[in-house]
């Protein structure tokens, strides 16, 4: 299949696949970099900035079916301002509508509530982005903000919400 990104914000599909054709290896290794070390990540608007922490999981069901990954800062909930949430996901077209973002998200939650001391994480979407929306509420999202996403996003309009990862 052909027409997916594992960007939301903008197609990276042939980025994607020349890293793995030029290491198989490291991209995978990449996937839980958790200590980025100098590494940079390319936004949108094709500004370079550093690499925080975080991981990628891919959603599978005996074929790929997209992706989640979450990113944080070590000892703060506060993210660089190029960074629009803790978590981003994108389902393969052909098998959205059936579930696997809702799931996905929950198992990150659970994994993040694990792995990390993060109290709450915040998730982004866009205004027309009603099926985001409906999973980000599957899961405890709650809508705080519709900001301005800034310069490296186009000054598109994005909505924030929150979900807590303490139990208590």
């Amino acid at each position: 299949h052909q027409g997916w990104s594992p960007s939301t914000e903008h197609d990276v599909s042939g980025e994607v696949l020349a890293e793995i054709a030029k290491d198989p290896d490291g991209f995978l290794a990449q996937a839980d970099d958790r200590d980025p070390q100098g590494r940079t990540i390319t936004l949108p608007d094709g500004t370079v900035v550093p690499r925080i922490p975080g991981f990628t999981r891919w959603l599978w069901d005996g074929e790929f079916c997209g992706s989640i990954n979450a990113r944080w800062q070590d000892g703060t909930t506060e993210l660089p301002p190029t960074c629009l949430g803790h978590v981003g996901y994108s389902v393969v077209p052909w098998k959205r509508r059936r579930g696997y973002a809702t799931k996905a998200l929950a198992l990150m939650l659970d994994e993040l509530r694990l792995d990390t001391d993060l109290p709450f994480v915040e998730i982004t979407t866009d205004p027309d982005n009603l099926g985001s929306q409906r999973v980000i509420e599957a899961n405890g999202g709650v809508l705080v903000e519709r900001f301005d996403k800034g310069s490296a996003y186009g000054h598109g309009e994005g909505l924030r919400y929150t979900i807590a990862l303490d139990q208590t």
